[in-house]
């Protein structure tokens, strides 16, 4: 299969959050300076589907990271991303197997299932009115949902502390709150915590992929200008703070960037 386009026009795209279409500004940044997914995330999909997953669709897709992972190891990704500048790049990097549609979650039709639809990091940019139904719409009866991603943090708590104080003056905080108001403590954390209460979904799990990565400076304050917080401050501005994060940095830095995973499974008498 060869990959194809379906236009999604100026009013679709302004119907997204703003937050959620910044990321196309920096594509080339995004794909440069955002980890990637480990083999395990693949292996932790599979386990839990129990079964062979031929076909999938991706929501959100980005720059291809995710799809990347997929793809490479068989499964036939549609990659669905809003944003033209971000699909642009994502086409760089896939295998020509893939189908890439410009075109946002709420404007997918459901004219086909899949066995697998998944979220990198991008589920919580979605409309949440009707969304677990519109999910359900895109799968096949006992078909998997999967959401996974999680923030890229400093491990050393005093270098954390000097980039907090380095950004205050400009901005509070980067952090992208749950969708559901959800505190970090519960046991599960959204969108397990909005599966739970769908009536489409049942088996929510939600586990947790440890990972450590190590970062220059100049690539730590690269991955921050790829968060919506940054991009939404003026140039002007977004160059002062991350001119004061690089002064407040080591040459290298050591980073924590656990990667959340949420699955479910579409029930099979809805």
């Amino acid at each position: 299969m060869g990959r194809t386009d379906s236009a999604a026009g100026h009013a679709r795209l302004i119907r997204m959050p703003d937050r959620a279409l910044s990321f196309g500004l920096r594509a080339e940044a995004y794909e440069r300076f955002r980890p990637g997914y480990p083999v395990e995330l693949f292996d932790t999909v599979m386990t839990y589907a129990g079964r062979p997953v031929r076909t999938a669709l991706e929501i959100g897709a980005g720059t291809g990271k995710a799809t990347r992972l997929f793809a490479r190891r068989g499964v036939t990704v549609t990659a669905t991303e809003p944003d033209g500048d971000m699909l642009a790049e994502l086409r760089k990097h896939v295998p020509a197997t893939v189908r890439t549609v410009q075109a946002a979650f709420e404007d997918l039709g459901p004219e086909k299932s899949y066995e697998l639809v998944y979220a990198a990091a991008a589920l919580h940019w979605t409309n949440p009115e009707g969304r677990c139904s519109r999910l359900a719409a895109l799968l096949r009866p006992g078909g998997v949902v999967a959401s996974f991603g999680g923030p890229v943090q400093l491990t050393d708590p005093v270098v954390a502390e000097a980039v907090r104080t380095a950004r205050a003056p400009f901005l509070e905080s980067d952090d992208v709150p749950s969708p559901d108001a959800t505190p970090p403590a519960p046991e599960m954390q959204w969108p397990g915590t909005e599966f739970q209460r769908s009536e489409w979904f049942g088996d929510v799990r939600q586990s947790v992929i440890e990972r450590r990565l190590t970062m220059s400076a100049r690539d730590y304050v690269g991955h921050l200008s790829t968060i919506s917080a940054y991009l939404e401050l003026p140039a002007s501005v977004q160059e002062q703070v991350y001119g004061r994060i690089m002064r407040a940095l080591p040459e290298t830095v050591e980073i924590t960037a656990d990667i959340m995973v949420h699955l479910a499974r579409r029930r099979g008498d809805q």
